[in-house]
């Protein structure tokens, strides 16, 4: 069955927007008080038990090592496909039970863990978070949310329906203070009401073998011995493996990854995400001379329209995003010669613009000339965060806790950052994006295309449509 629930979604986007704002800007009360009864439960656990659904690769470890580090954490579970990365984690945590497939996880060992760490390639994202979130496990699941444009409803829809469940996406960069100022100036017209957004991040190569990959295809070739393979497919259809492709590769892929744009939305995103409650764009325009094949798109120019509200000066905001870093004009925004580094986030208000970096260095232009952003009235004291013990603390039910970029306010980033990537299949036409229907009003094509994918026997999701 397709999902299409219009009254669903536009409850499930308000809920959205004001968990976001509330998580982010102190009001600890209002973002969490709906959790009280599961957190009282929670609160009498020892330890928070953790089942981790991918424990090798270039994220896992460390989140694995934060969360380790909250005294009140433990690790009874780990799964991987990969033999000699799950051998490896078990002989540090020998007291934790092993599988290589996350459904035998639920099925046979559900007892046994709270909370389920989602560190999988990006195309098993959604299929782990639904299963947790349907056997009421609390989830931490990493960036970007989902792969597929579909899967943002379903989690959204997961997460109405079990209200009780802590959930968090592995956005750390959000608990530097820099950032946390970012979204207070913006969201209290500290610099007027918002004109435009430009989002850059450097790269990826054109070539290379590195974090991504846009290079040649590689030819078939049998995958590497400690990999199961059709369970590293999970629900991505039956297809050869290919060199480097279980390694990083899978990050450029269209199939298994979001490339950078999609990768990189969640960290980029989340200061005007949180800021105006920015919930579902009505178009996306991508422009690249690079079309998507088996990679995703390089040298990408993406623009989102989102409808007009209270912080908006004009009837839409537009927030430009791109690839290869590239930065708007200083120039055209009236600024002062320089120049802006690789990766940024920039917000052009009407008394001023706002740029901050991804680890929280903020700078502030008022009438074209540097200001000292930290003499604006209304600023509130804030401070350094652990992301990942936030999560844990909130699970537990200690009384100041708060999650800092639940699933619903990820679910908003990643919509972003999925349109943005895969609107670049269709260069230079305007994709008009209807999200209750889930469909490009405009384009049957990019409808049927770029929303949804069809799923393996077996990996599918409980309510999504081929």
């Amino acid at each position: 069955m397709s999902v299409s629930r219009r009254v669903l979604l536009r409850s499930v986007a308000t809920a959205a927007g004001t968990l976001a704002a509330a998580s982010l800007l102190g009001s600890t009360t209002t973002a969490l008080g709906a959790l009280a009864a599961p957190r009282r439960r929670r609160s009498r656990l020892e330890k928070l038990q953790i089942l981790q659904v991918g424990v090798g690769g270039s994220i896992a470890p460390y989140d694995r090592q934060q969360l380790r580090s909250h005294p009140d954490v433990a690790f009874t579970g780990l799964c991987d496909v990969d033999s000699d990365a799950l051998a490896a984690v078990a002989a540090e945590l020998p007291e934790a039970f092993t599988c290589r497939d996350f459904r035998e996880a639920f099925s046979s060992h559900g007892d046994r863990f709270d909370a389920v760490l989602v560190c999988t390639p990006d195309h098993n994202h959604a299929t782990v978070m639904l299963a947790a979130l349907r056997s009421g496990k609390h989830c931490y699941g990493q960036k970007p949310l989902v792969q597929q444009l579909e899967e943002v409803a379903l989690i959204e829809q997961a997460v109405a329906a079990n209200p009780g469940l802590i959930t968090q996406v592995g956005n750390q960069r959000m608990g530097n203070i820099g950032r946390q100022h970012a979204v207070d100036i913006l969201r209290k017209h500290l610099l007027g009401k918002a004109v435009e957004a430009h989002v850059w991040i450097a790269g990826p190569p054109d070539e290379g073998n590195g974090y991504f990959y846009y290079g040649p295809l590689p030819e078939p070739s049998p995958p590497p011995a400690n990999i199961d393979w059709p369970l590293w497919l999970g629900c991505a259809q039956d297809a050869p493996c290919r060199e480097g492709l279980v390694g990083l590769r899978w990050r450029s892929s269209w199939d298994y990854g979001t490339g950078q744009l999609g990768d990189w939305c969640t960290h980029l995103l989340d200061v005007p995400t949180f800021a105006y409650d920015l919930r579902s764009p009505i178009s996306v325009l991508s422009q690249t001379h690079h079309p998507s094949g088996f990679y995703h798109a390089l040298q990408v120019q993406s623009t989102l329209a989102y409808p007009g509200g209270e912080h908006f000066a004009n009837a839409t905001f537009p927030v430009h995003y791109c690839d290869k870093a590239q930065a708007p004009s200083r120039a055209a925004l009236g600024l002062p010669p320089g120049s802006f580094g690789s990766t940024g986030t920039l917000v052009v208000c009407e008394d001023g613009v706002l740029n901050v970096a991804p680890e929280g260095e903020l700078e502030v232009w008022r009438d074209g000339k540097a200001y000292d952003w930290t003499q604006l009235d209304g600023l509130e004291e804030r401070f350094p965060r652990n992301h990942w013990h936030c999560w844990a603390d909130a699970v537990m039910g200690r009384p100041d806790a708060f999650v800092q970029t639940p699933f619903l306010a990820g679910a908003a980033m990643a919509e972003a950052g999925l349109l943005c990537a895969k609107a670049a299949r269709f260069p230079n036409q305007e994709l008009v994006w209807d999200k209750p229907n889930l469909r490009f009003t405009n384009h049957e094509e990019a409808s049927r295309t770029i929303v949804r994918r069809a799923y393996r026997p077996g990996f599918g999701m409980p309510t999504a449509g081929a």
